[in-house]
């Protein structure tokens, strides 16, 4: 009986500590699917940099797949007015998977690679963080082309 009240009071303290962050993720699915051509959500994550921005994927409504980058205010809030939210067809720009392949040719020896999409000074970007020779980087590629916008930015080793 104890450990089913450990299980239960665990999993309402995570649904607690979450209650932010998922809030924040509807809201921007639901701009996303009221201000595109958005239908189908296969994915969404948040980006932080410069700006606070969910990336929601998905298809449209002839099953394309499609990224649409959803700006927030500092209250984790969609941001009002024109540009807030911004849909790009993945045929339009590099896919995860080509940006992976491009990184492998450019930095051989990065290690723990995450890479997300985001903005970065108010272009759509894919966000990369890694870690090359005992140093973690952040860098940034354009969506479109690919193309190094941003760092790479050395963060502290200890």
């Amino acid at each position: 009986m104890i450990l089913l009240l450990l299980g239960f009071a665990s999993y309402r303290y995570y649904i607690y500590v979450t209650q932010d962050i998922r809030a924040q993720e509807t809201a921007a699915i639901l701009a996303a699917k009221k201000e595109t051509s958005l239908v189908k959500v296969t994915d969404a994550q948040k980006a932080v940099w410069d700006s606070i921005c969910w990336t929601i994927e998905g298809l449209d409504q002839e099953n394309r797949p499609l990224m649409v980058w959803v700006t927030m205010d500092e209250n984790g809030k969609v941001k009002s007015g024109e540009g807030s939210v911004h849909e790009e067809l993945l045929a339009n720009g590099l896919s995860e998977q080509q940006m992976k392949e491009r990184i492998h040719k450019a930095i051989p020896d990065a290690d723990k690679m995450r890479l997300l999409p985001g903005m970065y000074n108010g272009e759509y970007a894919w966000q990369l963080f890694y870690r090359s020779q005992e140093h973690y980087y952040y860098q940034f590629y354009r969506f479109s082309d690919g193309q190094s916008i941003g760092g790479p930015f050395t963060l502290p080793n200890k």
